[in-house]
Order: structure tokens, then C-alpha cells, then sequence
């Protein structure tokens, strides 16, 4: 496979990974961090540096609205729900050190 086609499908599964999480509306980042050790702001963070390595000015803001697939404000205000005490005794104990 040459360099080209391995970007272009690299490409394409990432696009399909945030369109997924954009219609997962129903997972949450903490859940994320719990299970996978990442979330949708870490994703849009990769985003704001991959940008930046290639001389690309990036936003936090507009990489998260990359990544969520609108203002990371109005993804909080009608996704987010309130961490429970178990996802936060999760979320610190995977956090332990780091």
C-alpha cells in the first residue's frame, strides 16, 4: 500500500470515527476516559496538534466543534449529564499518577 492511499484511508476512518461519536450523543467522555483512556476532547486535542505540527492554526474551540459537530458549549449543555459517584471513583482510580 502506498503512503497516499494508507493517509486517504486513515482519513477516512477517522471521519467515520467522529461521525459515530457525534451520533453516539448518548456516551459519555467520562465513560470514554473510563473504559478507553480517551475521550472526544482528547480526540479534538490529537486534532489541535496535528494541525499545529503542519503550520495549521487550530482553536481549542474549533477543534472541538470538529469533533463534536457543533459548539462544545451546546454539545455539554444538551448531551452532558452529571458524572455519578462511580464514574468519578472510576475516572480517579484509572488517573491514579498520571
Amino acid at each position: 500500500m502506498d503512503d497516499q492511499t494508507r493517509t486517504e484511508l486513515e482519513a477516512a476512518a477517522f471521519r467515520r470515527l467522529v461521525a459515530h461519536l457525534q451520533n453516539r450523543t448518548d456516551v459519555q467522555n467520562i465513560d470514554m476516559m473510563n473504559l478507553t483512556g480517551f475521550c472526544r476532547n482528547c480526540l479534538s486535542k490529537w486534532y489541535r496538534a496535528a494541525a499545529e505540527e503542519r503550520g495549521v492554526e487550530l482553536s481549542d474551540p474549533a477543534a472541538r466543534e470538529a469533533v463534536y459537530g457543533m459548539p462544545y458549549e451546546d454539545w455539554k449543555r444538551l448531551h452532558q449529564t452529571e458524572a455519578k459517584p462511580d464514574q468519578q471513583a472510576a475516572f480517579a482510580a484509572s488517573h491514579q499518577g498520571h
